[in-house]
């Protein structure tokens, strides 16, 4: 099972969301770089970044915090938030960002990740929000009427690397990761699948680590990091089967 430790970006500082809700925000470093030097130097193998400003207005805001991550370390990246076209896609990528995650444009375009697949191949991760198993986009601050199952549908046999599916009332809660939906996504599609929302324990990891029967590859923990109720090492050390 791979951890991924979450940096989410807002006015070019590292913080953490209750539920996607933009106004209720704990700054957690206002340095994003040395953030991402604290992951690497803790033996995290990927750092999962999220334009927070670019999710909500469509396109990239933090570039200056996402170029000064990507230089700090040579950890590999995976970078979502605004990015909504092909350019973009493509600019990121040549910027050093290793994997690219499209949210509302997979949705809204499903072509284009499907003509990104092609063109970057093993480069290109779906995100799919869901609350009460229904994908939202734009920030989660519209719900749409698919089911998170039948957008990953959309994708199978394209070349998506892996589909991050997070369940949006557990996000930033610490109350546990939603594993019966998270394992229900990843029983219906062939591709990897990443958990994410309510991390709050290494006994979550633990369920996490032992789905991986079923297609559940990894986790992005943030909150629970942070907040120390979870160190680096155990992590990893779980992560690895210990």
């Amino acid at each position: 099972m791979i951890i991924y430790p979450a940096i989410d970006l807002k006015n070019g500082k590292c913080v953490r969301l209750y539920k996607g809700d933009m106004s209720k925000d704990t700054v957690y470093n206002d340095n994003p770089s040395d953030q991402a030097m604290t992951w690497a130097r803790a033996g995290f193998p990927w750092i999962h970044v999220v334009d927070l400003d670019g999710a909500f207005s469509g396109k990239s805001i933090n570039h200056e915090a996402v170029r000064d991550i990507i230089s700090a370390t040579d950890v590999p990246v995976q970078l979502g938030g605004g990015i909504r076209s092909l350019e973009q896609i493509e600019s990121w990528l040549h910027e050093g960002v290793s994997r690219v995650i499209l949210g509302t444009a997979a949705l809204r375009d499903p072509d284009l990740v499907k003509r990104a697949c092609y063109e970057f191949p093993d480069q290109i991760v779906v995100g799919i929000d869901a609350r009460k198993g229904m994908v939202a986009v734009e920030g989660w601050a519209e719900q749409s009427d698919m089911q998170a199952t039948e957008l990953a549908k959309i994708f199978e046999d394209v070349g998506v690397s892996a589909i991050i599916y997070t369940d949006i009332d557990r996000d930033g809660t610490g109350k546990g990761v939603n594993i019966i939906s998270t394992i229900s996504l990843a029983g219906s599609t062939s591709i990897p699948v990443i958990a994410s929302g309510g991390v709050g324990s290494l006994e979550d990891l633990e369920l996490v680590r032992d789905a991986a029967q079923y297609g559940v590859s990894g986790v992005v923990v943030g909150k629970a990091l942070y907040d120390g109720r979870i160190s680096p090492q155990d992590a990893i050390k779980t992560a690895a089967g210990g």
